[in-house]
């Protein structure tokens, strides 16, 4: 068979063939292949979805700046790194060119600036997930403005994001984005009460929410939690040294506040399954075994036992008394039956 032949049935691949051969090919392979020809270019183009650059660990941003205008119909988008490589002209290109996306991971971006939300909030309406961790030069200001453009948003990180997450910021949020689901803050240590009870009041949606670090949050932020985010399952508490029992009682007290809601809940028998299944209140030394025992004896999901911690209490030295059921039933169990 010819040359010429050979080149023809390559050519000739149907789309729907040559996109399931690149659904099986890493993410460098299908970059590779869409430069073989003009079809193959055509069809990767429209039919990718889905790419990750983060394996790319030099001219990461240069290599953004070519694929961008090509991939116009990407959804998922991860751009992680272990070094900082891209910048604000490459996330502008993807806003500019990819008006589809939906997950999208900057994470570890140390060089972009406030210019590269702005392209966001004007290129990326329809952003649902969006990481940002390590982004320390983003403001509160281009974070207030991408919230109030980009309204999808269910999954947000901003670990880390010191000049980011502030109040200010998280009022915006909690204003804008109210479908959100998932946020991180950990570390970042401007937050304040006003700004997490901002989230809750705006996002009763909440299922996971990372306090961790943000020593300036008291009482009243979880209280605010507990009362209007019913579906939270995941807070994460670390070092939040300003809260107290009247917390861990509002949490408890949260759990059977609706009684008909948690009767529907036991005769379908899901009741373990809901409500905070896991809690992080490490480092927390205001807390006394009562309180955090409430809390342990409200959520069944809550375990202590060994090989299931959910509810995280190193370095609260006072907490080693509680325990979880379970916990509490297999040293029974030891008691009545001791091993021979």
């Amino acid at each position: 068979m010819g040359g010429g032949v050979m080149i023809r049935v390559w050519k000739d691949i149907p789309m729907e063939l040559l996109l399931r051969i690149a659904s099986l090919v890493d993410d460098r392979t299908v970059i590779v292949a869409s430069g073989v020809c003009s079809g193959w270019r055509d069809a990767i183009s429209w039919g990718l979805t889905h790419l990750s650059l983060s394996w790319c660990k030099r001219n990461m941003n240069n290599l953004v700046l070519t694929l961008a205008p090509k991939f116009t119909k990407l959804e998922v988008l991860t751009l992680r790194q272990d070094l900082p490589q891209l910048q604000d002209n490459g996330v502008e290109t993807i806003a500019n060119h990819c008006h589809e996306l939906q997950d999208l991971d900057l994470s570890k971006s140390f060089k972009l600036t406030d210019r590269s939300l702005y392209a966001l909030a004007h290129g990326c309406p329809n952003l649902t997930k969006l990481n940002v961790s390590g982004c320390s030069a983003f403001s509160d200001n281009a974070v207030a403005y991408l919230a109030e453009h980009c309204r999808q948003l269910r999954v947000l990180n901003l670990c880390g994001c010191v000049r980011a997450a502030t109040d200010k910021a998280l009022k915006a949020i909690g204003y804008y984005c109210n479908r959100l689901q998932t946020v991180n803050l950990g570390w970042c240590d401007k937050v304040g009460d006003e700004g997490v009870m901002s989230l809750a009041y705006g996002c009763p949606d909440l299922t996971l929410l990372d306090l961790c670090g943000c020593v300036l949050i008291t009482d009243e932020s979880v209280i605010a939690l507990a009362n209007k985010c019913p579906h939270l399952r995941s807070l994460g508490l670390y070092f939040c040294q300003n809260i107290t029992d009247r917390a861990m009682y509002s949490l408890a007290q949260s759990r059977v506040k609706n009684k008909h809601e948690m009767w529907a809940s036991m005769k379908k028998h899901r009741y373990e399954d809901e409500g905070l299944m896991n809690l992080n209140i490490s480092q927390c030394t205001a807390l006394t075994p009562p309180a955090v025992q409430a809390v342990c004896e409200a959520f069944p999901a809550l375990h202590t036992c060994p090989g299931r911690h959910s509810l995280i209490i190193s370095g609260c030295l006072n907490l080693t008394s509680v325990h979880c059921a379970c916990s509490v039933q297999a040293h029974r169990a030891r008691i009545l039956h001791p091993a021979h």
